[in-house]
Formats: C-alpha cells, structure tokens, sequence
C-alpha cells in the first residue's frame, strides 16, 4: 500500500519526465530542421546582478560547447519573480525568438521558467508551434 505523498511524488516524476521529453522532442525537431548555425538566446532569472553574470557565463559557456551561437541580446528578470506569463525580461526572450532571431531560449533549469506543469506544457507548444526550442544547462544528473 503506498501513501498519498509517494503516489503524488510519483505523479510529479512522471509528469516532469514526459514534460522533458516533449521539450528534448521539440528541441530536437527545430536542431535537425535549422539550415545554419543554431542561434540561442539566453535568458536568466536572478536575485542580483551579480548572480546574473555568473548565470550569463555558464549559459555561454554550455551554449559554446555545443556548437551554437550565443545572441546579441541577453534576457533576465531580477528579484522574485512573478508567473513566467507576467515575466518582461522572458516575454522578451521569447518575442526575440519568434520574430526569427534566434532558434532557441536557453536558461539554467527548467525552475528558472516554471514549475507549474501545465503552464510549462502550453509555453513548450507555444514556442514549438513558431519554431523555437527550450534548453536548459545540463543537471548533475545528467553528468
């Protein structure tokens, strides 16, 4: 017998990993589709200015090894942050991107954008749909 929070911590894992497979799928599809070189545009969710260029660092640094280039234009909010649908420095990124100015968004982790699933599940089509992908830097996962 299991209780309710291993059944909903089950839940969430196997949401979070179906929601990771949309976003490599999508991730993938606009890669393989792109006839030059693969453009991101990063984008930061910070508490400081300082956390913000270290964040900028690492994204270059991850976007640089795997080939890409990195956009003129950098993105962030600073402070806590509201729901990623009131975010301006997001809404930036992804209006940016849609507009063909880059192939993708790249942002630390995916809690630096949403954890709501739903929410998470709509921008991952939305951005799909306009030929955009998602990425986030590797986790210790993932090493």
């Amino acid at each position: 017998m299991t209780t309710d929070s291993a059944q909903s911590s089950l839940s969430q894992s196997l949401a979070d990993g179906r929601l990771e497979g949309l976003r490599s799928r999508y991730e993938q599809e606009v890669t393989d589709g792109a006839s030059r070189t693969l453009r991101v545009a990063p984008y930061v969710l910070a508490s400081s200015v300082a956390e913000r260029r270290v964040d900028l660092e690492l994204i270059e640094a991850h976007v640089l090894k795997k080939g890409w280039q990195v956009a003129l234009t950098s993105f962030a909010d600073l402070g806590q942050a509201p729901p990623v649908t009131d975010r301006c420095g997001f809404n930036e990124a992804c209006r940016y991107a849609t507009q063909g100015f880059a192939h993708g968004i790249v942002a630390i982790s995916r809690q630096a954008i949403t954890t709501d699933n739903a929410v998470y599940e709509e921008l991952l089509d939305f951005l799909r749909h306009r030929g955009v992908f998602l990425a986030f830097l590797p986790s210790a996962d993932d090493a």
